[in-house]
């Protein structure tokens, strides 16, 4: 652990998949399919402080209207999986991961990594790129890619920001944190100590 940083062991997390059944979970560090090409999570399981997680829940049912659905491939995550991330990606790659110095907005809960999915076939909707690549593609802001890609990643984009209570990440289309997000502490809580 960094001398630096002082974690708190109180928290207000949430399952997502408890409290609203209907999201869809893709929990890629529970799988081998990430970055690193193993798992992190011992369990495919999302979590976000309370208020955070209802404040995600609206705009779910927002995009319902529409014919998508939210597909949830992160939240809280513990400080010592941010200190791998960092420790195993190469120095010009790491703006694309937090500083475990700092401790990352996953940390406190208060970040969500999410993309939308079709409500009618089930399937991801394409956006510039797909989750976790670490390339200029990934940027909020992107210019490349299909018109509907692109169209896609600003719709999702405009309705996060909508509420103003979330701002995306300007290197990750999918990286959402929470206005507030700072407020909270914190914390390296394995998820069975959480349940």
């Amino acid at each position: 652990m960094s001398s630096n940083i002082t974690f708190s062991k109180t928290h207000n997390l949430v399952e997502l998949g408890k409290i609203y059944p209907t999201l869809k979970l893709d929990i890629r560090y529970a799988t081998k399919n990430n970055f690193l090409g193993r798992p992190f999570y011992k369990e495919a399981k999302a979590f976000l402080q309370e208020e955070i997680a209802y404040a995600l829940s609206g705009i779910d049912e927002d995009l319902k209207k529409d014919g998508y659905g939210l597909l949830i491939f992160d939240g809280y995550r513990p400080w010592s999986v941010t200190k791998i991330f960092w420790d195993e990606t190469i120095p010009e790659k790491r703006k694309f991961v937090a500083d475990p110095e700092k401790g990352s907005n996953h940390n406190r809960g208060s970040a969500v990594d999410l993309s939308l999915y079709d409500l009618k076939t089930g399937k991801e909707i394409n956006m510039t790129c797909g989750f976790d690549e670490f390339s200029e593609r990934a940027y909020s802001n992107y210019t490349g890619g299909t018109l509907e890609e692109k169209k896609m990643r600003d719709y999702l984009i405009s309705k996060m920001e909508k509420s103003r209570l979330f701002k995306v990440n300007a290197y990750e289309w999918w990286h959402f944190d929470y206005i507030d997000c700072e407020k909270y502490p914190l914390l390296d809580l394995t998820f069975e100590e959480i349940l």
